[in-house]
């Protein structure tokens, strides 16, 4: 068959699940990353066609597609701020909402002074998107990254060394913290936030396919991690430090209060480009 006459049959089969302009943008993913064609060469050449092994493939796509596998994990990578990232069902997919966060810290501490070193640590880090962005585009920056997944870990490693930058990377659970071993510039973190009684707004592709574990708190006590890491920062945050969060968006009042209340000042809670409630910059010394 001719691959512009399975484009229209791709695309009505995700019709029920997807509107026109995403499955078509599926399916030129799929196209580019499979078989380096471009919908540009596509429409150069109406005679292109797929062989007996690829319609074998792409009818294994499809298939998991019309199962809402996220396509991130189909074909096992995402771009993220610029940057190629392996993704896989240990990490999240990382969000253009977490690139913004990215773009806030890096925007705030661009070196002027480039022989002045900055310590980044990265809570939570999953794929790596947030701590290997910040030491691509820091160069004056040491950083570092934890998470409670190995899996995870792995998955990062490989992300720091394939986008050659250096992240120290370090398997610890964060609630069983009581100080760490550095201080820091800048403490980040995009942590578990969905509560429970939310789930039901959640995508069936993220619900039943990206680890839970990074994704939902229970509904008693939303802000565990925030608490938790904002109480770390006080012990670890050097002088003029910076935490950033990423946070729920219906939670923005109640993270504002809880950091006020742990006495962090220059608070700023900022909207993402979906007008939603969703980072926050705070300083303790």
């Amino acid at each position: 068959m001719k691959i512009k006459q399975y484009r229209t049959q791709f695309i009505k089969e995700l019709a029920p699940l997807y509107d026109a302009y995403e499955a078509e943008s599926f399916f030129y993913l799929i196209l580019e990353n499979k078989h380096r064609l471009r919908q540009i060469d596509l429409a150069l050449n109406h005679e292109l066609f797929f062989s007996d092994e690829d319609f074998t493939v792409w009818n294994s796509l499809l298939k998991q597609l019309k199962n809402e596998v996220p396509i991130q994990y189909l074909l096992g990578k995402t771009s993220f701020y610029g940057l190629d990232f392996e993704v896989n069902e240990h990490v999240l997919i990382p969000r253009p909402e977490t690139e913004e966060l990215v773009e806030w810290i890096i925007t705030e501490n661009a070196p002027i002074d480039k022989t002045k070193k900055l310590k980044i640590l990265d809570i939570g880090t999953g794929s790596g998107c947030i701590a290997i962005s910040l030491a691509k585009n820091l160069p004056n920056a040491d950083v570092y990254a934890i998470d409670v997944s190995k899996k995870a870990l792995e998955t990062a490693k490989r992300n720091a060394l394939n986008n050659k930058v250096d992240v120290t990377f370090m398997f610890k659970n964060i609630l069983d913290l009581e100080i760490m071993k550095y201080d820091y510039d800048i403490i980040v973190s995009n942590p578990p936030y969905i509560r429970n009684l939310e789930k039901e707004e959640i995508r069936k592709n993220v619900l039943d396919y990206e680890p839970h574990l990074a994704l939902f708190v229970e509904d008693n006590d939303a802000l565990i991690f925030y608490r938790k890491i904002a109480s770390l920062a006080q012990k670890n945050l050097l002088k003029n430090g910076q935490l950033f969060f990423e946070i729920n968006q219906y939670l923005g009042k109640e993270t504002v209060e809880l950091l006020e209340k742990m006495n962090f000042k220059n608070i700023e809670l900022r909207k993402d480009i979906y007008d939603n409630n969703r980072m926050i910059s705070a300083s303790f010394k």
